[in-house]
């Protein structure tokens, strides 16, 4: 995460708003880089529900999970929740199902402490899709369980 100086902010809150996809692409990606989440969780959402082109949504998505923390994971499950389209609904559903956190144990362990921590979350939308996910989980725990004790 790169502290944004005051105009680089405005500059990515204006670029958040441009006609151009690619310019909105970039701005989604550097606010989502900043420490600024936060702050600007109104422009970032709008960025994962762009209504106008699914690369905004995917490259501002990736680049929310690419900080591995809670605060962009939540950011992304709060606009699944919302999500009014099938192209978001998708986009954001398969940043989320192949972040690459889940290819290494301590990925995949940093994203089920994630989730359960925001499967208490305020926002009852964020607290659901955490849920939801935790729940899918669940089953292939219980198998490997189960494959290790008849072993």
């Amino acid at each position: 995460m790169a502290p944004l100086d005051d105009q680089e902010l405005i500059t990515a809150i204006q670029n958040a708003a441009s006609p151009v996809w690619s310019v909105r692409g970039a701005a989604g990606r550097r606010l989502a880089d900043s420490d600024k989440i936060v702050e600007m969780a109104d422009v970032i959402q709008r960025l994962l529900l762009d209504a106008q082109d699914t690369w905004v949504i995917q490259e501002t998505a990736e680049a929310l999970l690419e900080r591995r923390d809670t605060i962009g994971l939540r950011q992304v499950l709060l606009a699944y929740s919302r999500a009014g389209t099938y192209d978001a609904v998708d986009h954001l559903g398969a940043a989320l199902d192949c972040n690459p956190e889940w290819e290494t144990t301590q990925g995949a362990d940093r994203l089920i402490k994630q989730y359960r921590e925001l499967a208490t979350d305020p926002d009852t939308g964020v607290r659901n899709e955490a849920q939801q996910i935790l729940a899918k989980l669940r089953p292939r725990e219980e198998r490997a369980r189960d494959s290790r004790a008849d072993s």
